[in-house]
């Protein structure tokens, strides 16, 4: 009963991890790679109406937001949990991954980038989360 309470806990803290991740690069992304001119990317309506202006380089964070949030959840997750740590792991992908097809149909994002975005933010980065601290639990 133990072991549950402490897996579901460590699902619990890389979740609100990889959000608190994916959300704070998502808010110092403008300060690094700027928005379009006239673009307003702090509400929904603005980043709607600026989808058809931006260029590849400001789907850079969005996609780091996606990938290193996945992935940090990944690595708490693991970490923490008891048993079936590369299930866990991947159930973070899983959450993150729906969140990102959510979007799919609420951004008109390029499908360039909502196939790379869906193909490698989540699932992949959630097994490499889990992978590293594996091999690092391996040969400590």
């Amino acid at each position: 009963m133990k072991q549950i309470i402490i897996n579901g806990f460590a699902v619990l803290v890389g979740l609100f991890a990889g959000a608190f991740i994916n959300g704070g690069i998502i808010n110092i992304s403008g300060d690094i790679i700027a928005p379009p001119p006239g673009a307003n990317l702090k509400t929904m309506e603005g980043l709607i109406h600026a989808m058809s202006i931006m260029e590849p380089k400001h789907f850079i964070m969005p996609f780091l937001a996606h990938a290193l949030g996945t992935f940090f959840g990944a690595v708490l997750c693991t970490l923490i949990a008891r048993s079936y740590q590369m299930i866990l792991a991947l159930s973070i992908g899983l959450a993150f991954f729906i969140g990102g097809f959510m979007m799919v149909f609420q951004l008109p994002a390029p499908l360039w980038f909502d196939l790379v975005d869906l193909i490698f933010a989540y699932f992949p980065m959630a097994w490499l989360g889990y992978r590293v601290v594996s091999l690092i639990k391996k040969y400590k």
